[in-house]
């Protein structure tokens, strides 16, 4: 918890900062964002190492299949990557941009879950056949 409220101060000092800086320089401004919104998902990384641990726990305690928790791992981190790249093109002025970078990350997002789905619909199509 502690090196969550360290990567929170540093983003809260980060936008102090930017403030100042985006009247004399803007690139400046955003590079000093792109490199803080790295060090702030590194951060996140360390968490998500323990609920990778739990997901292979549980992978071998229920017989769970692998693939499919990898699936949603992955879902997960598109898209939080898609968020923040859509924020920063939102904030460099490019709202636009921002946009198209979530819509982006929703299609990239069904497509890797398109897995998921197919093992629904073979199920689906068992229970039909039962009937």
């Amino acid at each position: 918890m502690e090196l969550y409220l360290k990567a929170i101060a540093g983003a809260l000092i980060t936008l102090l900062l930017c403030l100042t800086l985006s009247g004399r320089s803007k690139e400046s401004s955003l590079l000093l964002s792109l490199l803080v919104c790295a060090m702030v998902v590194s951060v996140g990384m360390s968490y998500l190492s323990a609920v990778i641990k739990f997901f292979s726990r549980l992978q071998m305690t229920i017989g769970l299949n692998i693939d499919l928790l990898n699936i949603l791992l992955k879902a997960a981190g598109i898209g939080l990557v898609g968020e923040i790249a859509g924020l920063i093109c939102s904030d460099s002025g490019q709202a636009a941009l921002g946009k198209a970078v979530h819509i982006l990350t929703s299609a990239v997002i069904l497509w890797i879950a398109l897995p998921l789905y197919t093992q629904i619909l073979d199920i689906i199509e068992e229970l039909l056949k039962g009937i």
